[in-house]
């Protein structure tokens, strides 16, 4: 059973920064991309950013230059560095892990709150 838990959401001023941590436990094996979605109230749920297993990195245009994404390989663990954070950013940020290569498992965190006042 894989676990995966996020913390380090909260409520910010614009222009405030926040970093999001997510750490994967339990029975992981080859770790494949570890990422972050965030999904605001009446909206779909989108790609913040992404980071695969060898090291290359997505980003959300709307968020290119303010959030940087990282992990710690050993610890199975994912960070969003989020800089410059303005209201549109106010979502639930969820934590992503996808396991294995040619089989593949995905795996969810419960999501921790953002929320960005102007």
């Amino acid at each position: 059973q894989v676990q995966v838990v996020e913390s380090g959401g909260g409520l910010v001023q614009a222009g405030g920064s926040l970093r999001l941590s997510c750490a994967a436990s339990g029975s992981i094996f080859s770790v494949n991309r570890m990422g972050w979605y965030r999904q605001a109230p009446e909206k779909q749920r989108e790609l913040v950013a992404l980071i695969i297993s060898g090291g290359s990195t997505n980003y959300a245009d709307s968020v290119k230059g303010r959030f940087t994404i990282s992990r710690d390989i050993a610890k199975n663990t994912v960070y969003l560095q989020m800089n410059s954070l303005n209201p549109e950013d106010t979502a639930v940020y969820s934590c992503y892990v996808r396991f294995g290569s040619i089989l593949t498992y995905d795996y969810w965190g419960q999501g921790t709150q953002v929320t960005v006042s102007s």
